[in-house]
C-alpha cells in the first residue's frame, strides 16, 4: 500500500465515521461550540497519533493498536479484554453505525423521504456486502478504491466550505451562546468518535513498503487534513443553522446547511458526499478487521475460527465481521451508540498511551508528549463519565454492560 493510500484510508474512515452522524448529537452538549470540540479532539488525536506512530514504526503489524498493547503489557488477560472491547467498539459498532447512515442517505436520495423503512435495510446491507467484496480482492484494490472515493469527497467538501463560510451569521457562533467549558470538554468524547479512523492507518503498517518513513507521513497528513475539514464544516453548519435546527436535522444537517447557498442541488450534492464518506468508512473499517482478527486468533486472544486457517478461508475475520455488522446494523437501535463506541475507544487509546510510555526508550518517543496524550485523554474521559452519569444514565449503563461482556468473553474463551 502507498503512503497516499494509507493516508486516504484514514481520512476516509474518519470522515465517514463522524461528521455526518455526530453534528446533531454533539450540538446537544456543546451547542454552537462544536467546532471547538472538534479542534480539541483533533489535538488529542494528534498526541495519541504520535505515540501510535512510534509504536507502529518499531512494531509494524497488520494487528494495529492491539499488537502495541501486547508489546507494552504482554499477551495476558488485560490485552484479551481490551481486544474484545476494541473489536466491539472500534470495528463492529463504528462500522454498523456508518452503514446505517449510508442506508438513511441512500433511501432519501434514491427513493424519497416517504419510502418504506425496509429500504434503509436494503441499502445498509448493500454497502456492507459491497465493501466486503472489495476487501476480499486485496489491499491494492482497497488502496485504489479509497483514493478515488476520498478525492471526490474532499472536492465536494471544499465546495461546501467555500459556499457556507462566506455566508455564515457571526451571531450564531457568538461566544456568549457557548455552554460552560466543562460541557465543551465532555463533548470531546463524542467528537473524538469522528477521529477513530486514524487507528485504521496503523493496520496498514504491515502493507507499507517502508513503515519507518511512510507511517508518520500517512498519520500526520490524515489527521491534519481531517481536523481542518471538521473545524471548517462545523463553523459552516452552525454558522448557517441554529443549534435547534442542527439537532433536529440530525444526520442530514450538513446537507440542509447547503440549501441556502446552493438550493436543492446543494442538498443532493451533500447527500452524494455522505454516500461517499460512509461507504469509504465501511471499506476502511472492514479492511482493518481482517488483520486485527487474524492476529488475535494467531496469538490466542480470539477463537481460532477468526484466523487465516479457519474453515471459512483466509478472510474468515473479514467475513465474520461483515456478518456481525449486517446483523447489528439491521436489528439494533444505534441511536446512542456513538457515545458508547467513543468512550470505549478512548479507554483503549489510554491503554495504548500507557504502553507507549512503558516502551518510550525502545520506540524513541518523547516522554513529555506521551504523558500529555495520556493526561488529556484521561481528562476527557473523566468529564465525559461525570456528564454521562448525570444526564444520560442509560448510555453510562450501556458502557458498563459492554465492558462486562468483554470480561465474560475473555474468561469463557480463555
Amino acid at each position: 500500500m502507498s503512503v497516499r493510500g494509507a493516508a486516504f484510508l484514514g481520512i476516509g474512515a474518519m470522515v465517514g465515521a463522524g461528521i455526518f452522524a455526530l453534528l446533531g448529537e454533539a450540538g446537544t452538549v456543546a451547542g454552537s461550540a462544536v467546532w471547538l470540540s472538534f479542534l480539541i479532539a483533533g489535538v488529542v488525536s494528534a498526541l495519541l497519533g504520535y505515540t501510535v506512530v512510534k509504536l507502529g514504526v518499531r512494531f509494524p503489524s497488520s494487528g494495529g493498536i492491539i499488537a502495541y498493547l501486547m508489546q507494552g503489557f504482554g499477551n495476558g488477560r488485560l490485552v484479551g479484554i481490551a481486544s474484545w472491547l476494541g473489536y466491539a467498539a472500534a470495528i463492529v459498532i463504528v462500522c454498523s453505525m456508518v452503514a446505517v447512515s449510508f442506508g438513511a442517505y441512500a433511501t432519501s436520495l434514491f427513493v424519497g423521504d416517504d419510502a418504506a423503512g425496509w429500504w434503509d435495510n436494503v441499502f445498509t446491507s448493500a454497502v456492507v456486502v459491497g465493501m466486503a467484496a472489495i476487501n476480499l480482492v486485496g489491499s491494492r484494490i482497497v488502496d485504489k478504491a479509497q483514493t478515488v472515493i476520498v478525492v471526490l469527497l474532499l472536492a465536494v467538501f471544499a465546495v461546501f466550505i467555500a459556499v457556507t463560510i462566506v455566508d455564515i451569521d457571526p451571531d450564531l457562533l457568538a461566544f456568549s451562546g457557548y455552554p460552560s467549558f466543562s460541557k465543551i470538554l465532555s463533548s470531546v468524547a463524542l467528537t473524538f468518535f469522528a477521529y477513530l479512523g486514524f487507528s485504521v492507518i496503523t493496520f496498514a503498517a504491515g502493507d507499507l513498503r517502508d513503515p519507518a518513513r511512510e507511517l508518520p507521513r500517512a498519520m500526520y497528513g490524515a489527521l491534519g487534513v481531517t481536523t481542518v475539514l471538521y473545524v471548517l464544516i462545523a463553523l459552516g453548519v452552525f454558522g448557517t443553522l441554529t443549534v435547534t435546527e442542527v439537532i433536529g436535522y440530525g444526520e442530514t444537517a450538513i446537507a440542509e446547511a447547503a440549501r441556502p447557498a446552493l438550493g436543492d442541488a446543494g442538498f443532493t450534492i451533500m447527500a452524494v458526499a455522505a454516500l461517499l464518506a460512509t461507504s469509504s468508512s465501511v471499506n476502511a473499517t472492514l479492511y482493518a478487521s481482517g488483520g486485527l482478527t487474524a492476529m488475535l486468533a494467531q496469538v490466542g486472544q480470539f477463537p481460532t475460527f477468526f484466523g487465516r486457517g479457519s474453515r471459512l478461508g483466509p478472510h474468515a475475520g473479514l467475513l465474520i465481521t461483515s456478518g456481525l455488522v449486517l446483523v447489528i446494523a439491521n436489528l439494533v437501535d444505534l441511536s446512542a451508540i456513538a457515545s458508547v463506541g467513543s468512550a470505549i475507544s478512548l479507554v483503549i487509546f489510554l491503554l495504548v498511551g500507557v504502553a507507549g510510555y512503558r516502551l518510550r526508550a525502545e520506540i524513541g518517543a518523547l516522554a513529555a508528549v506521551v504523558l500529555a496524550a495520556i493526561a488529556l485523554t484521561a481528562l476527557v474521559l473523566v468529564f465525559f463519565a461525570i456528564d454521562t452519569a448525570r444526564n444520560s444514565p442509560e448510555t453510562f449503563s450501556a458502557i458498563l454492560v459492554i465492558t462486562a461482556l468483554a470480561v465474560v468473553l475473555d474468561l469463557v474463551w480463555k
